[in-house]
This record gives structure tokens, C-alpha cells and sequence, in this order.
């Protein structure tokens, strides 16, 4: 892995040499860990690769890492690890921040790009299935962003402006208000008119953290609030998206979002084997939102909670080839949602337990074994006033298991192998709209097989890795299936088995000490299995994927970053029968210059370069196929103070 040095416009990355090649992790595995340890493909994007990229958003920096996909349907981006349609990847792909689920109980995407850059430390993305660590969602992979912490006294203000009246200010501070305690801040707002008419927002968020650490004893507590107003355009059919894709469409609508959330956590360490941990997390969410159709507006008032409890121990055992390493854990969340409209009155009550276990095992001293297991149960109350006027109890359970060999012949190469299987349980907009004498959808269940080998030279950085993985029951909308009483179109389903295979391929290389180059490649062969649509291609699902990049030190305080990100033909939303033609691929160029003077840094970024036009989302309905176009050209300025 890269050691980078912090200062921009210095050397940018240097490798060291055989006998320290670890970057620290400690969510990913939910122990203290390094990548190079676990059996698994991980990466690290760290505070020096975003600042590097001059990326302004989380989605800037996430686009075309370890395979990720990017679905936007103009209201916020979803994430697609290991082929999955953006209607399904915010179900399928577990996005945390600091360990905490941010996925809803619903459907709803996470709001990723709430989370202002200042205030993240590093991306750490395990691509695969993690569902013995993590339970329900994680199936393709999981994201965890890893804020800041308060170490030492000092802070950072930064101002923003571009391209569609955007302007952003952002700030944060951290005080040692001893040598065990300390505090922190964070604050941002975003206001921008963005790329399509009818699409601004208003988007602020502010962070506060009381940190309690000696060598024993860890404990903090944290609040956060999210507000996002923001002005949602309508699809475009193919004609309007070819004459004028900035236009809102015939059906516009807006999203009030206002999302408060509270966390503690403490961990004693009881002497050098044995260690206890507990997190406790709430989060409240209202989001008041709203169409204008023909027949006049029809608002929706959305109410979401959640609170989750994550007991854990923790051990570490000596043997004479290595530590054996033990977690033991029950997680159980409790949430409640209600929907309220003209035409929807709508709650969940869901109870969801699952505990599990993890050890891994050193049969040599580069030889280690991973195994565990987690049992999980969930039970949904519902009611709904077309599906389940009466209400309804939905009981199911689920089972993940892994087992992995990490093998280390030298410090500078890891090849593993891995097996795991993994489960997702239906959301609440799922299970009440089902075609008719559906009464419940059955868990999402799959099975995963990986293999990779990675290798840290001098200058150089190689991973390899190739997976399956199949899935049964997989849980999706089919716009062809019987709707509901009352319903428009289409339901939920149990779809016919699928499997995917997949590659990838990243390098780095340091040509020169102020020059770096990189590759990503990914290729994902993705069908069905089984049923009517047997052979056919997984929709919006792009079969290659690729990213290159190269950071150039032009001066000591001048530095200069350009990529190119390629996203390969696929099929629209919804076409299972493959009947419609694919929609093209696409490459999006991005360049930024980054300029330091003592304790400022001022950067310039350039978001799709050459002006490329393509679609962010799509989607095939009885051959109605409509678009929501992804942003032009888009200048960012920013100039920010470190004290």
C-alpha cells in the first residue's frame, strides 16, 4: 500500500520498501486491521488521494474506484458494486460512515454527497460480499467512510464556487482540551442551481464530537444534522434528451430532507487479549417531498427512525505464527417508517437480531485461515391501505457463512482465496407492492467465490482479482410483472436466479519521485440463469469499466492531476429481455491543478472536460425508454486556509 506524504504540491507518493507496506484500517473487518491481513479486496482512498484529484464531492472521488458504478437519476448518486441495476445497488451495496449504516429502511438511496470532503479522513471500499461481518445489504460490497477525528489542535476553512451558481463554504476545527479528552466541529453548506433547469439545492450539514482516549479506554459521542432542500426534474423521453437534456420535464417535483442522527461508542481494553466495545446509534429522518402532475401537486410526507446497538469482543491470542483473532457480536436495529398521502398510508414497524462470529486463524506464519458465521432474524409489522389494510406480521431469517485462506509468502505479495454467502431482506416499499397473492417477498440469498493476488514493489502497486457471484430470489422491480390493486405498473418480484463473473485489475506506478500513473480495469459478465429470460444480460449493468489517471509534481508548490473514467455500453433499466438496443458507453475526462502557499491551497477542477453527453440513468418501460442526462462541462474554484 502507498505511504503518501500530507502536503500537496511535494512529492506526492512514495513507496516504501518491502518491510512496511501497511495502511491501518479499522471498520473494514470491524477489528484493527490492514489490508494486506485480511482475506479479502480491499482499498483505501486516503485524505492525500482526494486532495491529490481536487474532487469537491464524495462522488467525484468514488467514480470508477474498485469497480464502482454510478447511477443518478438527478436527486443523488447510487453506488453498484459487482453488477447491480441502479434501481437495486442502494439495496445491495452497504454504504457506512465511521461503521454506522447509512442505508434507509426504505428503498431511498443514502445521501452520499451530504458528507462534505472536509470532513472525510479516508474511503476504505471492500468489494465483495461481507455479509458474515455485516448482515443484511452488504451483497456486492461495502463503502465506509472514515471522518476526521480530533488529534490535534488546529483547523480549516474552505470556500467553493463554479460552474451553475455554485458556491459551498465549509469549516472545521479540533481541540485537545487535554491529553484525553478533545472536541470536535465541522460545519458546510452547498447551494448550487446545477446542471439540469429545475434541479437546485440548498444542502448544509453540521457535525459535533466529544472524544474521550487514553491507552485503555476509548469513548465518544457525536451528533450530526443533515438538511437538503432540493428541486427534482422529471425523465426525459429520447427526443427531448436529444434536443435539450437541461430541460426539467413534464413532471417536476422537490425533496425536503431533514435527517438528525445521535452516536456513542466505548471500548476498554482489559488487558492484552480481551477487549469490549459497544456503539448505540439514532437516527430520525423527515423528508416532506412532492409532483406535479396534470391533475396538480401530490405531496408525500416520509418519516424514518432507526436505532441500532452493536455489542462486540474482541480478542487477540500470541502463538508462535501469528495472533489468532476472534470477534464475537449481536447487532440489532429497530425501525419505523410512515408514509402519508392522498393516496398512501403506509407504516413498518421492523425488529431485526443477528449475531455473529469471526476468527481467523494463522496456520503458519504467512498462512492464515478466516472462517465465521451470522444468523440474522427480522420481523416486519405493515400496514398498508391497498396491500395490507388489516395489517400484516412477515417473519424471515437468514444465514451468511465465510471461509478464506490469506496467504503472505513475503511482505510484498498476498494471495487469497474466499467463500462467503450472503442475504438481503425485502424493504418496506417492496413487500407492499407486490403483484396480486404475493404476501411477502423471500430473502435474497447468494453465494460469492473470490480469488486475488497483490504485490507492492519499489514503485509499482498491482491487484488482481476474479469472482462469481450467484444470487436466487434476487429482489428487483419488473415493470412487466402484475401490479397491485390500484398500482400503475409493474411490481416487486423474486427474480429468476443470476450469476455474475468479474475481473479487475489496478496498478500504480511511480515513474519518477513528482510523477504517478495508474490504472483501473474492470469487467463484469453478468445474466440470468434460469426462467424466461435464461442467457440474457443483467440491465444497466456495463460489462467494462475502466479508469486512468496520472499526478504530475509540475513545481514544488504546483500540482497537476488529470483521468480519464470509461463506462461501457449496457442496457436501460428494467429491460430483462434484452429487447432494446444498449445505450452507448461513455469517458469522462477530469482535470484539476492544486497550488499551496504556506497554509493555503488554492485548486481548480474540471469536471467532463471535452463536454461529453450520456445518460446517468435509464430506463425501459413497455419501450417508452426515458433518461436522466448526467452532467456537462462543470468548472469548480476553491481556495482554502489550514491553521
Amino acid at each position: 500500500m502507498q505511504n503518501k506524504q500530507d502536503k500537496i504540491g511535494k512529492q506526492s507518493v512514495s513507496y516504501p520498501s518491502d518491510s512496511n507496506i501497511e495502511d491501518v484500517i479499522t471498520v473494514i473487518g470491524r477489528n484493527i486491521n490492514t489490508p494486506l491481513n485480511i482475506a479479502a479486496n480491499v482499498n483505501v482512498i486516503d485524505s492525500t488521494d482526494i486532495a491529490l484529484s481536487g474532487a469537491t464531492t464524495l462522488t467525484d472521488v468514488l467514480r470508477g474506484q474498485s469497480g464502482i458504478q454510478i447511477t443518478d437519476s438527478n436527486s443523488g448518486p447510487v453506488f453498484a458494486m459487482r453488477g447491480f441495476s441502479g434501481s437495486q445497488a442502494s439495496n445491495n451495496t452497504l454504504i457506512l460512515m465511521d461503521g454506522r449504516r447509512l442505508n434507509n429502511i426504505d428503498i431511498a438511496a443514502p445521501s452520499v454527497d451530504a458528507i462534505p470532503l472536509n470532513l472525510v479522513e479516508r474511503v476504505e471500499i471492500l468489494s465483495g460480499s461481507a455479509g458474515v461481518l455485516y448482515g443484511d445489504q452488504a451483497v456486492g460490497g461495502v463503502i465506509n467512510i472514515v471522518t476526521r477525528s480530533p488529534e490535534d489542535t488546529g483547523g480549516k476553512v474552505q470556500l467553493l464556487g463554479g460552474t451553475h451558481d455554485t458556491i459551498e463554504g465549509r469549516a472545521n476545527v479540533s481541540v485537545n482540551i487535554n491529553d484525553d479528552w478533545s472536541v470536535y466541529l465541522a460545519g458546510s453548506q452547498n447551494n448550487s442551481d446545477n446542471y439540469r433547469k429545475h434541479n437546485s439545492n440548498k444542502t448544509g450539514s453540521i457535525l459535533g464530537r466529544l472524544q474521550y482516549q487514553t491507552a485503555v479506554d476509548d469513548f465518544f459521542v457525536e451528533t450530526r444534522y443533515y438538511d437538503n432542500e432540493q428541486d427534482l426534474p422529471d425523465a426525459l423521453t429520447a427526443e427531448e434528451y436529444q434536443r435539450d437534456p437541461r430541460q426539467a420535464g413534464s413532471v417536476i417535483g422537490w425533496q425536503h430532507e431533514m435527517t438528525n442522527a445521535s452516536r456513542g461508542g466505548y471500548r476498554h481494553q482489559f488487558n492484552e487479549i480481551w477487549a469490549l466495545s459497544a456503539d448505540a446509534t439514532y437516527t430520525d429522518s423527515l423528508v416532506n417531498s412532492s409532483y406535479t402532475f396534470s391533475t396538480g401537486p401530490s405531496p408525500l410526507r416520509t418519516e424514518r427512525s432507526l436505532l441500532e446497538l452493536q455489542p462486540k469482543v474482541t480478542a487477540s491470542f500470541s502463538t508462535a505464527s501469528g495472533d489468532i483473532n476472534l470477534i464475537l457480536g449481536v447487532d440489532y436495529h429497530l425501525g419505523d417508517a410512515k408514509y402519508t398521502a392522498s393516496y398512501m398510508n403506509r407504516t413498518d414497524e421492523q425488529n431485526m437480531i443477528s449475531a455473529y462470529s469471526q476468527v481467523t486463524v494463522p496456520l503458519t506464519s504467512s498462512l492464515s485461515l478466516v472462517t465465521g458465521g451470522r444468523y440474522a432474524y427480522v420481523e416486519d409489522e405493515l400496514t398498508d391501505m391497498t396491500a395490507f389494510p388489516e395489517g400484516v406480521d412477515l417473519d424471515n431469517d437468514a444465514t451468511a457463512f465465510e471461509l478464506g485462506l490469506n496467504y503472505r509468502p513475503t511482505n510484498a505479495h498476498r494471495l487469497y482465496v474466499r467463500a462467503e454467502t450472503n442475504y438481503r431482506f425485502a424493504k418496506v416499499d417492496e413487500q407492499t407492492y407486490t403483484s396480486p397473492g404475493v404476501y411477502g417477498l423471500k430473502p435474497q440469498t447468494g453465494e460469492s467465490y473470490e480469488a486475488g493476488w497483490d504485490w507492492v514493489g519499489a514503485k509499482q502497486t498491482l491487484r488482481l482479482n476474479a469472482y462469481r457471484l450467484d444470487l436466487e430470489n434476487e429482489i428487483l422491480f419488473d415493470s412487466s410483472a402484475e401490479s397491485p390493486s390500484g398500482g400503475y405498473y409493474g411490481a416487486n418480484i423474486n427474480a429468476d436466479p443470476n450469476r455474475r463473473y468479474g475481473a479487475s485489475l489496478d496498478w500504480d506506478w511511480q515513474v519518477l519521485s513528482a510523477w504517478q500513473v495508474g490504472l483501473d480495469y474492470n469487467y463484469i459478465d453478468a445474466e440470468f440463469t434460469k426462467g424466461e429470460n435464461k442467457g440474457k444480460a443483467l440491465p444497466w449493468v456495463a460489462k467494462h469499466t475502466a479508469r486512468a489517471f496520472s499526478s504530475v509534481d509540475v513545481t514544488e508548490d504546483l500540482q497537476a492531476f488529470i483521468e480519464a473514467v470509461y463506462h461501457g455500453r449496457q442496457y436501460l433499466q428494467g429491460d430483462f429481455a434484452n429487447v432494446g438496443p444498449k445505450i452507448d458507453g461513455y469517458t469522462l475526462t477530469n482535470i484539476a491543478l492544486n497550488y499551496t502557499l504556506n497554509d493555503w491551497l488554492g485548486s481548480i477542477r474540471v469536471d467532463n472536460l471535452f463536454n461529453q453527453k450520456y445518460a446517468s440513468s435509464g430506463n425501459y418501460q413497455y419501450g417508452a425508454d426515458t433518461y436522466y442526462p448526467g452532467s456537462e462541462r462543470q468548472l469548480t474554484l476553491s481556495i482554502g486556509y489550514s491553521f
